[in-house]
């Protein structure tokens, strides 16, 4: 059987990090994360213009959610990341539910992702002979530009009004909302600049989280935060943390990843975990992709195998990314290595 995450309060908190480690040593050394999401909702047609954005199929499409989840599953996806990135409390609220609807929507992204990883699992279990790991269900929790839905996790400038407490309180229900929902590990995403990251160190270590954690940051330059702030400072904060198992990018072109591989690995000893976008350039304002090179599926996997060659062990894909491009990530990555039943 695959390893299966059950932390108590006991463990010591350096467990987080082996619990993640062998997880990846089982994977084959390299676990593969699904891909894009949103992407894929589209593809089956799922109209997500919306603040919302893939939370939006929570509330009128979940049976899709579970489709899309299947897929990946299927492609070679060791890891799930729920459909709760865009999904927040104040979101919903907003939209003119009460707070124990949008909690209970909250519980539905985890419960989704749990149980077609189980339908999954159970149906390559009866056919015995596979290759497949039982994957891990990670909780997505979107930055608070996510939230804003203004493309400012991309910026990483929330306005003068928001300081680390504001983003403690913005973050605190919904993480023990997912918390509680039981997922493998939690997964924090296109965080954008040193004080989010700050918010969410204090947050874990208030709320006593015992499930590994990630912290992804988006990056518009390939070299800083979109703040501006340096990685470097963004690290030493994270490095205080035994509750963040693992620390990388997402949704940043592909031909930035190497050499913030190489940076990371240089700033800290967590696991490096990135899952970036197909390349295409997304205007958070507009809500649109701009025309720009994008990376095909064979381009996006000779370039993952040198982030795993550079030190990454956690590597998918984010938007534009589909089920087609992680079944290249999973044979280009694992060729050679067989699969823990």
């Amino acid at each position: 059987m695959g390893v299966i995450f059950n932390p108590n309060k006991n463990n010591h908190n350096q467990n987080r990090a082996k619990l993640l480690q062998n997880f990846i040593q089982k994977a084959g050394g390299c676990a593969i994360i699904d891909g894009g999401f949103a992407t894929q909702l589209e593809i089956h047609g799922a109209d997500i213009k919306d603040p919302l954005w893939s939370a939006l199929c929570l509330i009128n499409n979940p049976n899709l959610i579970s489709k899309v989840h299947l897929e990946y599953l299927e492609a070679g996806a060791d890891i799930i990341v729920t459909s709760s990135y865009q999904a927040s409390i104040p979101g919903f609220v907003s939209r003119g539910m009460s707070i124990e609807q949008g909690e209970r929507l909250l519980e539905l992204s985890v419960e989704l992702a749990t149980n077609a990883r189980d339908e999954f699992w159970e149906s390559v279990e009866r056919i015995g002979d596979h290759s497949y790991n039982r994957a891990l269900v990670a909780a997505s929790i979107g930055s608070y530009g996510a939230y804003l839905a203004d493309g400012s996790e991309y910026s990483g400038y929330y306005g003068k009004d928001v300081d680390l407490n504001k983003l403690k309180d913005f973050h605190r229900r919904r993480l023990q909302v997912l918390v509680e929902s039981g997922p493998d590990l939690l997964a924090f995403e296109t965080i954008p600049n040193k004080l989010e990251t700050q918010a969410i160190v204090d947050l874990l270590e208030e709320e006593d989280v015992q499930i590994p954690s990630w912290i992804c940051f988006s990056s518009v330059d390939g070299v800083n935060a979109p703040s501006g702030e340096s990685f470097a400072d963004c690290l030493q904060v994270i490095n205080t943390s035994d509750r963040i198992a693992a620390v990388g990018i997402n949704c940043a072109p592909p031909q930035f990843v190497h050499s913030l591989v190489q940076k990371f690995n240089e700033l800290t000893k967590k696991v490096i975990v990135v899952y970036p976008n197909s390349g295409e350039i997304w205007d958070g304002v507009a809500k649109r992709w701009l025309p720009s090179k994008c990376f095909n599926d064979d381009k996006f996997n000779v370039l993952a195998t040198k982030w795993r060659d550079s030190g990454a062990k956690l590597i998918g894909g984010c938007c534009r990314t589909t089920p087609s491009t992680i079944r290249g990530l999973s044979k280009a990555l694992k060729q050679g290595c067989l699969g823990t039943n």
